[in-house]
């Protein structure tokens, strides 16, 4: 981990102490004066653009010469440079043309500087990111990073700042100036960082000190009323599938790249160089590598995965004067501590508040239970994680792939790979510590137990993996690996339980349902598979409920009530279509009765689904479908209305927090939440504002590839590829996404003659 310990453990003078007897720490709450604080600010090197100097300006106008931005009829930027740096700068240079602003939220976050921007009621997010995102250990990884690395991050703030040089209306929030070594903060990818598993709330009840501001308060409570609104607990994923040349039409190998994140997480792009690299997917705004894509050998696709690499160690602590220890091994360990000063904006000007944060070999000290310290230990090896992230971009084939996987330096996402020599896979958790097996890692485990230590990590053999199946096809959707394969998949009783927490999922049943004796698929045919109707996971509880109205007396005014509606949802095949008033009624019932049998459910150790179906009595479940009428009926003036008319993506405004408005445009969106088992899947719901319900998650950018002599691959991205609301490119690919019609991905460069918008230096 990163925290530098002060002198002998002890709290730095004039900073955080402890009340008399207490374990628990204290903060100082410090007003800023400008000068005082333009000192603050210089040490997180916070130098203004227009203090750099000539030779770094000489130096970018030189690179910016080696590169070329094309910007094909979609908007997308394709970037060829002399080298992987060059390929680098234009590309960031490109990001920060379509959405800076997007850029500068990911590093506010990454770097813990929030409340700089937002004020103090981001105080404790910033305290949790600067445990981990400490300037100056940044600074020490960067300088002992590999020589080509170091050669990338530079190009990377180089591109930044030399968009900002060039851009003088663009007015960054707080970050002003990039740095090499921020590169480091933000090296993996994914939509939630590990260290969002660390609660906001008890490190705030741990470290908080005063009580809570107003403002503060008033985040927790929306924070907390907008968890009540979202009680559906959509999703959070993705789906991967691979099709083996055995399976496909043409005897090439396909992948299926299907992320289901936030909308506008990522920008699509392709990078080049003479160097070999040749990258075309979604990069995630701010990092310079493609996250979810292909290059002309080989694609990859990364799922949540269910592992258990993240642990939690009770420590025993002991006080002795001034000192704090810990019980390890049967010896007294110094707890080491460290100041952490989290400037935040207020309405006066900025402040900042100290904090003493703590932590042991195990990692920070993030809450107490039960009179013990509670430390978190998770992956923390920003030099390898960026190195795999843009490593795994250059490899030419599941040799190369598998290579760079042994750095174990991706912890949170399982892979699904395909290359042009008809290998696929799907690769399991990268990053998983060996375990004592007695002990339940559930669970936060005795930290004084040195048994419960790591003893390294387990290999890529060690992890189940479908390499090459026998079944022909491989896929993920965020379930256990158990069925990843069909037949050749990996046996659940030959790995350590914490290799995979989860279960299966409703777009599991789906994706096996699709696959199981399924050849001669086309990169098209893959396309219709992603876009399949059907939904598993409203195909066991509408059923349900139409056997309880057969069962219920005559005498029963829900059996007349509510005959119509039992005679629709009968007669439904269970797929989702925007003028399909079955769905509406099926989505409405199923969102009811989960939620109304959800406390039950969970008394009983059971998900409220499987409790709706198999344990919920026929007048709950009868209950739950005139609610859902008189829902439906309130909200759109009649139950009878089509999905389209409710399920809507809309996108007006560029908000980092999209909010929706029922009087503006918007497009009707046939596919559901994943939760019922649709591969396609759109995240929405009802806004307190609103009656229709508007997407805000699931796919976003979406492709489907085929590798061979060369590769081909369609595509498309919600909305639309660059964040100006003035673009055309701001919304031009709305309508093709929500009806599944992807464009043609012009990977060559051939292929962009006839389909080119503009052709660039950057600066230009």
């Amino acid at each position: 981990m990163r925290l530098q310990p002060p002198n002998a453990g002890l709290p730095a003078p004039g900073k955080a102490q402890f009340s008399a007897g207490s374990l628990y720490p204290q903060v100082a709450t410090t007003m800023l004066k400008p000068a005082s604080l333009a000192l603050a600010l210089a040490s997180l090197c916070l130098t203004a653009t227009g203090g750099a100097q000539s030779s770094d300006v000489a130096r970018r106008e030189k690179q910016a010469q080696n590169v070329t931005i094309i910007r094909d009829d979609w908007g997308i930027a394709h970037i060829y440079g002399k080298t992987d740096a060059d390929a680098v700068f234009g590309m960031i240079y490109a990001q920060a043309e379509d959405d800076f602003n997007r850029i500068e939220q990911n590093y506010l976050t990454s770097l813990g500087r929030l409340a700089e921007a937002e004020g103090e009621a981001r105080i404790f997010n910033d305290l949790r990111a600067r445990m981990y995102a400490n300037p100056d250990t940044l600074r020490a990884m960067f300088a002992r990073s590999p020589d080509w690395l170091k050669k990338l991050m530079v190009a990377w703030a180089d591109g930044l700042n030399f968009y900002l040089s060039k851009n003088p209306t663009v007015k960054p929030r707080v970050i002003t100036r990039f740095e090499p070594w921020m590169a480091l903060s933000f090296s993996e990818g994914s939509i939630g960082g590990d260290i969002e598993s660390i609660s906001i709330p008890r490190l705030r009840a741990f470290y908080g000190g005063p009580a809570a501001t107003s403002q503060e308060e008033e985040y927790v409570r929306n924070a907390r009323t907008e968890r009540s609104e979202r009680e559906d607990l959509e999703p959070r994923g993705s789906n991967g599938i691979v099709i083996a040349p055995k399976n496909s039409a043409t005897g090439k190998s396909l992948l299926l790249i299907n992320p289901h994140t936030s909308f506008y997480f990522r920008s699509e792009l392709q990078m080049v160089s003479e160097e070999g690299l040749n990258a075309y997917g979604a990069a995630t705004w701010g990092q310079f590598f493609i996250y979810q894509g292909f290059s002309d050998k080989a694609g990859w696709m990364h799922t949540s995965s269910g592992v258990d690499n993240i642990d939690e160690f009770a420590e025993t602590i002991l006080k002795e004067g001034d000192r704090r220890f810990y019980l390890h091994g049967g010896q007294k360990k110094p707890v080491i501590s460290q100041t952490i000063s989290v400037p935040y904006k207020t309405a006066s000007g900025m402040a900042k508040r100290d904090f003493t944060v703590y932590r042991t070999h195990h990692g920070p000290i993030v809450r107490e239970q039960d009179g013990k310290w509670i430390a978190v230990a998770l992956m923390d090896i920003p030099i390898q994680a960026l190195m795999q992230s843009y490593g795994r971009t250059k490899a030419k084939d599941m040799a190369e792939f598998i290579k760079i996987l042994d750095t174990h330096s991706n912890s949170s996402n399982n892979t699904l790979f395909a290359d042009n020599s008809g290998n696929v896979a799907y690769f399991h958790a990268n990053y998983i510590p060996r375990r004592d097996t007695k002990f339940d890692w559930t669970r936060p485990v005795d930290g004084s137990d040195a048994a419960t230590d790591y003893k390294g990590v387990h290999s890529v053999n060690e992890s189940p993996n479908v390499i090459n199946p026998s079944s022909g096809w491989a896929y993920n959707t965020n379930n256990w690996p158990w069925t990843a394969g069909g037949e050749s998949s990996p046996k659940r009783d030959a790995f350590p339980a914490y290799v995979e927490t989860s279960s299966e999922n409703a777009r599991g049943v789906h994706a096996i349902r699709l696959l199981s004796d399924r050849k001669n698929i086309t990169r098209d045919g893959l396309l219709e598979l992603a876009f399949d109707s059907y939904l598993p996971g409203l195909a066991d509880i509408v059923p349900a409920v139409v056997k309880s109205w057969d069962a219920a007396s005559t005498t029963n005014p829900l059996k007349a009530k509510l005959a119509e509606q039992v005679r629709l949802l009968r007669a439904w095949d269970f797929r989702w279509g925007a003028s399909s008033v079955a769905t509406s009624l099926a989505v409405f019932f199923a969102e009811d009765m989960e939620r109304s049998v959800a406390q039950e459910a969970t008394r009983a150790r059971m998900g409220a689904h499987t409790f709706a179906v198999t344990n919920a009595t026929d007048d709950q479940r009868l209950a739950a479908l005139d609610r859902a009428v008189t829902k439906l009926t309130a909200d759109f003036g009649k139950w009878q209305t089509p999905w389209g008319d409710i399920n809507r993506f809309q996108r007006t405004k560029n908000e980092i927090v999209a909010t929706f408005d029922d009087a503006q445009p918007s497009i009707p969106v046939p596919f559901t939440s994943a939760r019922w088992g649709s591969l396609a899947s759109f995240g929405a719901r009802q806004y307190s504002n609103t009656k229709k319900w508007y997407g805000t998650s699931g796919n976003s950018f979406v492709a489907v590839v085929e590798f061979g002599d060369s590769v081909r691959a369609r595509a498309v991205t919600a909305g639309g590829e660059s964040g100006n609301t003035a673009s055309k490119h701001f919304n031009d690919q709305a309508t093709r996404y929500a009806s599944g019609d992807f464009r043609t991905v012009y990977f060559y460069r051939h292929q962009l003659m006839g389909h080119t918008e503009r052709e660039y230096k950057p600066g230009q």
